[in-house]
């Protein structure tokens, strides 16, 4: 066995459940073949598959941006060569929670903004949905095609300690990362060709192709080929990347604000060396408040005057929809259970994570004695920013927060402290059990279609749970791998 694998342990006294490895240190089924053909190779010969790695990165012009101390900072995409495993028999099951999921999701956003039947029966409170800045008056009365809003959605799963999935939160406004979830693909096939001899593994490269679909279906105007733009804020946003992928794989234009407008008619167009060209379908990446400066903030260039009206016309299709961000709501989020029972009449799938409400006087009571103990998040923040993980946190943190927590107890949701799953990561050579989660994609329109895995982040801090990007984290590839490929289990 190479050395590198020498210390790795995988279960910390049985604290965490390994992705790759069992708790009496042999391969999952489903991990057989490629940790022991990782295992085989020589230290030597690992070092350089990483290299071969950090040089395709390189080369393909893979990036995030940050934002530290007022700059952007551009780095390269951070990668683990070593895939995570998952059986197609295991993923079926997630897959169907997260198509629910999303489905119920769709109909309470449909609901608010029409007949806001879910709040006059009492099943949430309605200051928690009008009263909070997701919820967008604007698009009162707006049903879109089939009813759907968020048309992608992007849903964090966790793995506890019992090994089951969770989902920790739904990102419906403007969901990112899909395509490192395709660039992952692309760069393992590189460096690691021969793990793919023994696995029949379900392909993502499609998801371009899917999104197209998806959105030309969204078209008020029975074309044959839509006129479909991705409207994105510009060079210097941390998405930029995938913003300029996803246009170049669906041959769909990216475009800024400035490059569209809106006639007298509410339809909107494309200025083009040819003239105007009518767009169709927006796959918008600006939040709602940069939108239309006529509707929501005054001072934005990144948006279109008059869009909404446009979008309100049916003379034109944005995904996600403006204003799906009320279902975008840490809050929000511990009624889905509620929600999925009330539209669909079926039990939920998938898991939620307990969720305290601070707004809650109980809830809040608990969350203040026991901060040592949760992860406090505020209601509508992403990217890991304005979190509290208590165990790992200071005194004078925790205190910090409690003052936050009482001036604003409705900015905050508190969630105990997951045992988040490990999985084996090259790290300064060697390979050690890191913390991460999952980030399937869904997409919504007529029907539903999730991703065949998703975007993993992996916590490259030793011991942090931190996944996010922006707060150091990294990536890994994702496999769903087809149980009748496997041998059988021992």
């Amino acid at each position: 066995m190479n050395k590198s694998w020498n210390s790795y342990h995988s279960h910390n006294g049985g604290d965490y459940f390994d992705e790759l490895i069992t708790a009496t240190g042999t391969p999952r089924p489903e991990a057989r073949h490629a940790v022991r053909l990782l295992q085989d190779l020589s230290s030597t010969e690992m070092a350089a598959r990483r290299g071969a790695a950090e040089l395709a990165i390189r080369e393909m012009g893979i990036s995030f941006t940050i934002y530290s101390e007022g700059k952007n900072i551009d780095r390269a995409w951070p990668f683990d060569i070593i895939p995570r495993i998952i059986s197609d028999r295991e993923w079926q099951q997630v897959s169907r929670g997260l198509a629910q999921r999303t489905r119920a999701l769709n109909c309470f956003i449909d609901d608010i903004y029409n007949r806001q039947k879910i709040l006059a029966d009492g099943l949430l409170p309605a200051e928690i949905v009008l009263e909070s800045g997701n919820y967008k008056p604007q698009c009162a009365g707006v049903s879109p095609r089939y009813g759907a809003w968020a048309h992608i959605c992007g849903t964090d799963l966790v793995r506890d300690k019992d090994g089951r999935f969770y989902v920790l939160e739904d990102n419906l406004r403007v969901p990112s990362g899909v395509s490192y979830m395709l660039e992952n693909r692309e760069i393992t096939k590189r460096v690691l060709p021969e793990l793919f001899k023994n696995y029949s593994i379900l392909p993502v490269d499609d998801y371009p192709s899917r999104l197209y679909s998806t959105l030309a279906s969204l078209s008020p105007r029975d074309q044959r080929r839509p006129c479909i733009v991705v409207l994105t804020p510009g060079i210097f946003n941390s998405a930029y990347f995938e913003h300029a992928y996803l246009a170049q794989g669906m041959g769909a234009e990216l475009v800024e604000g400035s490059d569209l407008f809106v006639d007298a008619d509410d339809c909107l167009y494309m200025r083009t060396v040819d003239g105007p060209e009518r767009v169709d379908v927006v796959y918008r990446r600006i939040d709602d408040d940069f939108l239309d400066p006529e509707a929501f903030r005054e001072d934005s260039t990144l948006g279109i005057p008059g869009i909404m009206r446009a979008w309100k016309k049916g003379n034109v299709a944005i995904a996600n929809a403006p204003g799906s961000g009320v279902a975008d709501d840490k809050v929000v989020y511990a009624f889905v259970p509620e929600m999925i029972r009330y539209y669909l009449k079926e039990e939920p799938s998938l898991a939620s994570v307990k969720t305290y409400l601070c707004m809650n006087q109980p809830d809040r009571d608990y969350v203040l004695a026991n901060l040592d103990k949760l992860v406090v998040k505020p209601a509508n923040e992403s990217g890991g920013y304005g979190l509290m993980v208590g165990p790992h946190a200071t005194a004078a943190r925790r205190a910090e927060f409690a003052r936050l927590i009482e001036a604003n107890p409705r900015n905050y949701i508190a969630q105990p402290t997951l045992s988040l799953s490990t999985a084996p990561t090259y790290i300064d050579d060697a390979v050690e059990p890191r913390h991460l989660d999952l980030r399937p994609f869904i997409l919504q329109a007529r029907d539903s279609w999730v991703t065949p895995g998703g975007l993993t982040r992996v916590a490259l801090v030793k011991g942090s749970l931190v996944v996010n990007s922006s707060q150091g984290g990294g990536s890994k590839d994702t496999w769903i791998v087809e149980s009748l490929t496997q041998d059988s289990p021992t």
